[in-house]
């Protein structure tokens, strides 16, 4: 055993905790997440802080981090028509997904800028995007807002999306099962760094 580090969270910035963070928990899958503003526009954006909450429901939870207090078009558009579609990321369109991340305008589309093609879902309003192998159609379950100051407001809003329709690439799919090698996920890790998956090894679970 080396020499181990101690840390407080409270004698350092939120920067460095959101470093040591990121930098710890990965490899983090990517939701890209589709919603559609009271004008219109169909907003899309990358999100790593996310993953399964049940199976029954089926729900996913996504935490879409606040910027100096603002809350993201993701966020606001998710609450204020209660539904949004959830991409898996994948190797095939990664380099359009990250081009979603800029910053634009809430009455600019990032799926426009990316260049990708909108595809309508079949249970709820919101379009989600055909590139994808793998997307959900979700209602918003519920929005529960985390962190922050007194004085800033919370850090986040935490959205819980019940999964009302899956959209899966025939290829991917055999006997209720996803192959994992044919889907090519990627994940965030630390900076501009993504992941690929890499080997797959099994251990029994023990009885």
């Amino acid at each position: 055993m080396g020499t181990t580090i101690h840390i407080d969270p409270a004698d350092q910035s939120e920067r460095d905790n959101y470093k040591l963070l990121i930098g710890s928990v990965l490899p983090r899958p990517i939701a890209f997440v589709t919603t559609l503003s009271d004008e219109g526009t169909l907003n899309a954006a990358p999100f790593s802080y996310f993953n399964i909450v049940t199976a029954n429901p089926p729900m996913v939870s996504i935490s879409v981090q606040r910027s100096g207090g603002k809350r993201k078009d993701t966020a606001l558009n998710a609450e204020a028509r209660g539904e949004f579609v959830v991409h898996i990321a994948d190797e095939g369109y990664v380099a359009q997904l990250n081009e979603t991340a800029a910053s634009l305008p809430s009455d600019q589309s990032e799926v426009e800028l990316a260049g990708l093609t909108p595809a309508a879902s079949s249970k709820i309003s919101v379009p989600g995007v055909a590139e994808p192998k793998i997307r959900m159609e979700c209602v918003l379950e519920r929005v529960i807002t985390l962190g922050g100051t007194d004085d800033k407001g919370p850090a986040c809003d935490l959205l819980i999306g019940r999964v009302v329709a899956f959209h899966i690439d025939a290829a991917l799919y055999e006997g209720g099962r996803i192959d994992a090698g044919q889907l090519a996920p990627v994940s965030r890790l630390a900076g501009t760094s993504y992941a690929k998956l890499g080997d797959i090894f099994s251990i029994e679970r023990p009885q």
